[in-house]
């Protein structure tokens, strides 16, 4: 019996045995899912870990000048705490208006990819950020962000599917329009065209009349610093401050300070930059208290120039607010981290607001490749480690809207030189019949560009906004092979031909034999450019300040001084827009004087594009003046004309549409190399006829008088249903009728603006009083 229960018990343990171990066997891929689940979620949660909060400030008009670190006389000593413990980005560029500024740091695109070429968006314009196109809140939500923002918005409004709140912010606490006063939150669109413009999310935000927008919203953000608890999720808070656009309604305890200055329009703009200081303040305080701060990334930024008109100042750069020099696209900002590795340090690495995008959502841990046809580069090595900047281009815009008249002016060189060697005095009668015979110029035929910009003359839907180009990136030109010896005609000679021989359109940055760097359109770098491209920038950095020094003598009296430079331009306009081929190598100190003509680019059109250390201008770029500080902006005078003695024949009686500068040698643009260096500019004029082939149709649509404000109980609000096809309606761009045009002939009464003039400035100084 007991043998019988030893081998029964042997028999069950050895069935036991087998059973536990085909159930090991049967469930190895069990555990090994259940192991792979624990170790992504230890990655998940040290990657929550490692995600740093994101705080983005952006500022509104504030100038080059208009910050303590580069003038002393305006008091920000948070701003210059922050900037010192942290990188300055001292290479940095913006837009020169607001949209387009705030459409590139959301969507990480040029404008010319969006539809937003031409000016702002209008109150009462049924416009908007493309819908089809991703946003930087969205992917930072995808990361796991918490996305809020506070301030101005200013990309649309006309429906609820251009709201912050439908864009990727959880929440919106702001006003939709451009300009807002300080204290009432009434807008205008022009006269009688006012509403309300606060809101709340997506409701008006009624009541909060008295109250200083910017210490209203710096009371939300903290709010919102309090009420979200940094160990759940990560936090990305954009602070869209109104301040310093105008109007110029600083708390008056803040002008004191500045009682010194004699202008009050720029002491009022001082105090309200004081404003900001003490917003960021706050804001980097309550970062502290409530735990954020030691994995937070502060960054400071302003959306364009400043507008010396309303008390702001970028000198010593050059030009203003809502123009192409370097005072309206040179913008201030820096980084402010403990997460940085190297700071107290100052970056002059090429930097623009398109990189905020990639930079930040890689920063978070999201995923790039989701986002096609990115413009930005991700620069975060750059800011935190000190490594060279992707970024060797920038196209700050292509606005075919933007024209200059297309007709040139033909001058005969006999007449010049006769009246060149004319004494001065009387002329004799001969003289005096064949100068009246002169007036009438003779107009040349328009010459067509081989580069056809993107019109409105035939009715065209508005593509970019279409769903089916979600997922598709940007088109890339064709090649086509150009002949050598027979002239081009209308099929071979597209945009696509011109790039045949130009080594720049590789996907890689390299470097060209003309001396600067050159990158394709393509946003996102494979590998970091090579080390030998600073040497031989610096060689072309000191080849240019060289040739700066040179130039040709100018003649003496003043009426050869005029026939100078109008023959001069002359010859400058009809050489660019007749240049050779890109990849012809021409002599970098003298221009030739027989060029192969073949046309690139119109440059009546309105562009810039800054490569490596050269900046072109075609077109218009708006008025480039010097405006020191302190100087009465209100008042016309002799200021005006300050530094600009031989430009101002430029300005009077030619039609100059294209500049170059070496930005690096001369960053006031004080020395046009256009004539000096053709063979620099015809490389850069290629660029942009590169660029133009991938851009979207402007999308400029009228105002829609459902807009109105008195229809919506006062207040700004989205007027179109969603089913509406508002896009299609207009197809395209808006233009103006003869019936403006004629009314604003009719409106010429000097004497009348300038009685209304010192009227304004009377009562504006009677009231602007301390």
């Amino acid at each position: 019996m007991q043998a019988a229960a030893a081998a029964a018990l042997t028999v069950l343990s050895v069935f036991l045995s087998l059973d536990g171990l085909l159930a090991h066997r049967s469930e190895p891929n069990q555990i090994q899912q259940q192991n792979d689940r624990n170790a992504q979620n230890e990655e998940v949660e040290q990657n929550k870990k490692n995600q740093p909060h994101i705080i983005f400030i952006l500022i509104d008009d504030q100038g080059f000048n208009d910050i303590g670190y580069h003038n002393p006389t305006i008091k920000t000593p948070t701003l210059d705490k922050l900037a010192a413990e942290g990188v300055k980005l001292e290479n940095y560029y913006v837009q020169p208006i607001c949209t387009p500024s705030r459409s590139q740091l959301i969507t990480g695109r040029y404008q010319i990819h969006t539809g937003l070429q031409h000016s702002i968006i209008r109150p009462s314009q049924p416009s908007c950020l493309p819908s089809h196109m991703d946003t930087l809140p969205e992917r930072l939500r995808e990361a796991g962000y918490s996305t809020h923002m506070v301030g101005k918005w200013h990309l649309g409004f006309y429906r609820k599917a251009c709201l912050p709140t439908r864009k990727g912010f959880d929440s919106f606490f702001g006003s939709l329009t451009g300009s807002v006063d300080y204290y009432s939150y009434g807008s205008c669109d022009g006269p009688g065209l006012c509403g309300y413009d606060l809101h709340d999310d997506e409701g008006v935000a009624w009541g909060q009349e008295g109250k200083y927008s910017t210490t209203l919203f710096t009371q939300r953000a903290r709010k919102i610093i309090e009420s979200h608890n940094p160990a759940d999720r990560p936090l990305f808070l954009l602070l869209s401050l109104q301040a310093v656009h105008t109007p110029l309604q600083p708390p008056k305890s803040y002008i004191y300070p500045y009682r010194d200055m004699a202008n009050v329009a720029r002491r009022k703009f001082a105090a309200m930059v004081s404003t900001v200081d003490e917003a960021v303040r706050n804001v980097t305080y309550a970062l502290r208290k409530y735990g954020y701060y030691r994995n937070s990334v502060i960054i400071y930024s302003t959306d364009n120039g400043a507008q010396p008109f309303t008390g702001g100042s970028n000198w010593p750069l050059r030009g203003r607010k809502g123009t192409y020099w370097e005072g309206g696209v040179r913008g201030v900002a820096f980084v402010h981290s403990p997460l940085l590795r190297r700071r107290r340090r100052v970056s002059k690495d090429l930097l623009h607001i398109t990189d905020w995008f990639p930079t930040l959502v890689g920063l978070a841990g999201g995923n790039i490749s989701q986002s096609p046809g990115l413009d930005g580069f991700d620069v975060w090595p750059t800011i935190s480690e000190g490594k060279e900047s992707p970024r060797q281009e920038i196209l700050h815009n292509i606005d075919p809207l933007h024209k200059l008249p297309s007709q040139t002016m033909s001058w005969d060189t006999s007449e010049e030189e006769s009246l060149a060697k004319t004494p001065k005095g009387p002329a004799p009668k001969k003289l005096k019949k064949k100068k009246k015979k002169k007036k009438v110029l003779k107009q040349q035929p328009k010459q067509k560009s081989a580069f056809k910009l993107k019109t409105t003359k035939k009715p065209r839907t508005f593509a970019h906004h279409a769903a089916k180009s979600k997922s598709k990136p940007l088109p890339k030109p064709k090649r086509k092979p150009l002949p050598k010896s027979k002239p081009t005609s209308k099929a071979k000679t597209k945009a696509h031909s011109q790039r045949q021989t130009l080594p720049h359109y590789r996907p890689n940055p390299k470097i060209s034999s003309s001396g600067f760097p050159s990158v394709s359109g393509t946003s996102r770098p494979k590998s970091q450019s090579q080390s030998h491209s600073k040497t031989k920038s610096r060689r072309t950095t000191t080849l240019n300040q060289n040739l700066s020094q040179f130039g040709p003598t100018l003649p003496k009296s003043k009426r050869q001084l005029k026939l100078h430079f109008k023959a001069k331009s002359r010859q400058t306009s009809f050489r660019y827009q007749n240049v050779s081929q890109p990849g012809t190598q021409l002599p970098k100190s003298q221009p030739t004087a027989s060029v192969s003509l073949q046309p690139v680019w119109d440059t009546s059109v309105q562009a810039a594009i800054r490569v490596g250390d050269w900046k072109l201008l075609t077109g218009d770029p708006g008025h480039g003046d010097w405006v020191p500080p302190q100087v009465l902006p209100t008042l016309p005078g002799r200021w005006w004309n300050l530094e600009r003695t031989s430009l101002s024949f430029y300005k009077t009686s030619t039609h100059k549409n294209i500049w170059l500068f070496n930005i690096t040698g001369d960053p006031y643009e004080r020395h046009d190399l256009a004539d000096q260096r053709p063979d620099v500019v015809q490389q850069l004029l290629a660029r942009l006829a590169y660029y133009n082939q991938t851009a979207v149709p402007v999308y400029f649509p009228p105002d829609d008088p459902r807009a109105n404000p008195s229809h919506h109980g006062g207040a700004w609000v989205p007027w179109v249903d969603e089913g509406e096809d508002e896009e299609g309606k207009y197809q395209g761009v808006y233009k103006k009728g003869k019936n403006v045009k004629k009314k604003r002939k009719k409106k010429k009464c000097r004497l009348c603006k300038l009685k209304s003039f010192f009227l304004k400035l009377n009562t504006g100084m009677m009231s602007n009083r301390i």
